[in-house]
């Protein structure tokens, strides 16, 4: 898609042929992947576990676990980056999930309600500029209610049934909205993506 071929651009190779070199276990192409996907990694699992220390443990749990099963990995089956970004998404929802997770984050929201000026400058420091805007703006012009499963779906790890308890919706109706609001930035980002 596009990210792919604006990080080309910017850092010369492409995703395959990257994935290729880590298959290699070529060091140099870690750090080429780090540097490629830190950030927007580091971004996402912040945005789901709201802890600086946590998500950067998660980052790295997430590129050893990308070096360890890179060789399973299928470049015509999907783009690298959206491989490693569902790992890291994966690790952090497994995180909440935990017990542990689970009080760190209530600990977190009684410190964001006592002083939120600390937390909002954190969220600032991890904006990905140009991607992550596009990704917003779709997701923002979402109907209300599409915009909301997909936000229980992929930044607090909810099942569709979780979410129809949740919102007090039947099952069928959480899943056509899953679906549609899917369909939906599918299409507004493909339309970013030609412009």
């Amino acid at each position: 898609m596009l990210w792919s071929l604006l990080l080309a651009l910017e850092f010369g190779e492409s995703d395959p042929e990257l994935a290729e070199r880590l298959k290699r276990r070529e060091p140099q192409a870690m750090a080429d992947l780090y540097d490629r996907y830190g950030r927007q990694a580091y971004a996402l699992i912040f945005r789901i576990v709201r802890d600086q220390e946590m998500a950067e443990d998660l980052v790295q749990e997430t590129f050893i676990r990308v070096w360890s099963r890179v060789q399973a990995f299928d470049s015509a089956r999907g783009a690298l980056g959206a491989w490693l970004m569902a790992v890291a998404r994966n690790r952090a929802i497994d995180y909440i999930r935990s017990v542990d997770g689970r009080m760190a984050r209530s600990s977190y929201e009684l410190v964001e309600m006592e002083n939120p000026a600390l937390f909002s400058s954190l969220e600032n420091q991890t904006v990905l500029a140009d991607q992550v805007k596009r990704i917003r703006e779709a997701i923002g012009k979402l109907d209300t209610s599409h915009r909301t499963v997909i936000e229980m779906a992929y930044f607090e790890g909810l099942s569709q049934s979780e979410i129809a308890e949740k919102l007090g919706q039947p099952l069928g109706t959480i899943k056509t909205w899953v679906r549609t609001a899917l369909k939906n930035l599918r299409d507004r980002l493909g339309v970013v993506a030609s412009a």
